[in-house]
């Protein structure tokens, strides 16, 4: 009976809150990718056309995880995971390339990229991982479930996409956190961290493609190489910087508008959201998005049992490094990885993954009340 009240209740004022904030990010999403791509020649849909229809796919699987008792979704954690598995695999042997890069499935008009929705599924993982038992050596806390996200993290890196492997490696080290580990421990892989850190940056190093070699030098050396690799970030700097106080105003953005910066639509889309609002613009977006943390949060805290916080904390760990990374790639206080504005950028596998999570994570907060699963 707790079960089905909770279900049929209406929506809570948090409940509302929380929806609030992801219409208004997802809002002023497409109406920057609007600004700088309504101009654009070309057959086929618009691409903030595209970026709605993919919206409403990431609707649907918002409800679909918030339907279904997250316990249950849980159990199907190891078969989703290799059902990803074998679409990363599909990635390499026929995948569609872009830039130097294979990363999608092509379907019709549209692309799917798999590893993307990897980053949900290793969240899925890894907290049935943790919660089925006790987890108290080292073997068992560290090693074993590093194990587990090494399959997709190498076939990830393969395609290359070292944004969504250091993503991989960021919900891994949420996990670690929520579960605890020993400060013996933790000194101890601090310590190997620190020990075999010169032998695997030479191994990452010499592994790089000859583009991921340059966005580090340029992010090491500012002016390195300003007319070539170093050019994405470069505009990006004097986007941000050019909106000043109060912006340019929508279409206003010369570097956006006369496209300076290239893909603003999709990795740089804060940049073009900055020329065009301004810092004041930018302190409303950054608000809505540590407003969306600071309700996730919560939902962590209060969850029932240790799978829903361990989801929860997962779900955080990965929209926040993705916020952090991409906002500090194109204010030019990280390197380029390739990371998309969550919400934000253009990009459907990104919208569902993201939405998804979110529903994931409304799911942990809806079922705290309920006595049974």
């Amino acid at each position: 009976m707790t079960d089905r009240a909770m279900e049929s209740r209406q929506l809570d004022r948090f409940d509302w809150h929380f929806l609030t904030l992801i219409a208004a990010i997802l809002s002023l999403g497409v109406l920057s990718i609007y600004s700088v791509t309504h101009a654009q020649s070309g057959s086929g849909l618009p691409l903030y056309v595209k970026q709605m229809v993919w919206i409403l796919l990431g609707c649907g699987a918002f409800l679909a995880m918030l339907a279904v008792d997250y316990h249950k979704i849980a159990r199907l954690a190891y078969v989703l995971y290799a059902v990803v598995l074998i679409l990363l695999v599909v990635v390499l042997v026929a995948g569609k390339t872009s830039r130097g890069a294979q990363r999608w499935i092509p379907l019709g008009p549209f692309a799917v990229q798999p590893s993307e929705f990897a980053k949900l599924v290793l969240i899925l993982v890894l907290a049935t991982y943790y919660a089925n038992a006790p987890r108290e050596g080292w073997i068992q806390r560290v090693v074993l479930p590093g194990l587990i996200a090494m399959p997709g993290l190498l076939l990830i890196l393969k395609q290359p996409d070292l944004g969504s492997g250091l993503s991989f490696l960021a919900i891994y080290g949420a996990m670690l956190l929520v579960v605890g580990m020993r400060s013996k421990a933790m000194g101890i892989l601090l310590l190997f961290a620190l020990m075999l850190f010169p032998f695997a940056w030479e191994m990452m190093w010499g592994s790089m493609h000859d583009y991921q070699r340059q966005r580090v030098m340029t992010f090491v050396d500012p002016d390195y190489d300003t007319g070539g690799k170093g050019y994405h970030g470069l505009q990006s700097r004097i986007a941000i910087g050019s909106g000043e106080l109060l912006g340019k105003g929508l279409y206003g953005g010369t570097q956006s508008q006369l496209k300076f910066l290239p893909e603003g639509h999709t990795d740089f889309v804060f940049a073009v959201f900055a020329e065009e609002w301004g810092f004041v613009g930018v302190l409303v977006l950054l608000a809505l998005f540590v407003a969306l943390l600071i309700l996730s949060l919560e939902i962590a805290l209060k969850a029932k049992d240790v799978l829903g916080a361990l989801l929860a904390a997962g779900v955080i760990g990965m929209f926040g490094f993705c916020l952090v990374v991409n906002i500090g790639m194109t204010a030019g206080l990280l390197p380029i990885v390739g990371i998309p504005l969550p919400l934000m950028s253009y990009g459907g596998s990104a919208v569902v993954t993201t939405m998804a999570a979110l529903g994931l994570l409304l799911n942990v907060k809806r079922r705290r009340l309920s006595l049974f699963y």
